[in-house]
């Protein structure tokens, strides 16, 4: 036969939960100032109530800790393209909010990452990194032409300001991947 709380239990067991201090929580629970301190920790020797501050605090933890399913979703939906983060950017009309997926080198990093999770074919992961980072040299490389196309157009004196940015753009997503390139060569 299961034994129920009484109200005052629950609330004993409710505001230890909130405060994790005995002596409070049976004060609000509603047991005289000069007793709480003795049923505190009494209560907390009581079966039922042990049991059902257990059972509450596994339902915490539960919804609050990411299991390992959510956490090969939430990798898979980076990897995809389809989680989406909020950046600002500054002009000299304000400041916008823009939602953009993630680069290429986040989405092979969260590809990476699923993949340790499925031990197996390590050649067949090997030659999925290898295309992964071969698309990032691709993208590489047409930023690159991008800027060639924009320098030999400013030298012809035919560029405007928006090519310009777009190439100093370029630019600097070339450096960055340069300088990522260089960091995962010393991490490996």
């Amino acid at each position: 036969m299961k034994r129920k709380l009484t109200p005052k239990q629950q609330r004993f067991a409710d505001e230890y939960i909130k405060s994790g201090n005995a002596a409070d929580a049976a004060r609000k629970a509603g047991y005289s100032k000069r007793s709480a301190r003795s049923v505190g920790q009494e209560n907390l020797t009581k079966p039922d109530i042990k049991k059902y501050i257990d059972e509450q605090m596994a339902e915490i933890a539960s919804k609050r800790i990411m299991d390992a399913t959510e956490a090969v979703e939430l990798l898979t939906s980076i990897a995809r393209g389809e989680t989406k983060e909020t950046v600002y950017i500054g002009t000299a009309d304000g400041v916008y909010e823009k939602h953009k997926e993630a680069d290429l080198k986040t989405r092979i990093s969260a590809t990476k990452e699923i993949l340790k999770r499925y031990p197996g074919d390590d050649k067949l992961v090997k030659a999925q990194i290898s295309k992964a980072e071969a698309d990032v040299r691709i993208a590489t490389a047409k930023a690159r032409i991008v800027e060639h196309q924009a320098d030999e157009l400013e030298g012809a004196g035919r560029i405007n300001p928006l090519l310009s940015a777009l190439a100093k753009g370029a630019q600097r997503l070339v450096s960055e991947e340069e300088e990522d390139d260089a960091n995962t060569d010393r991490e490996d």
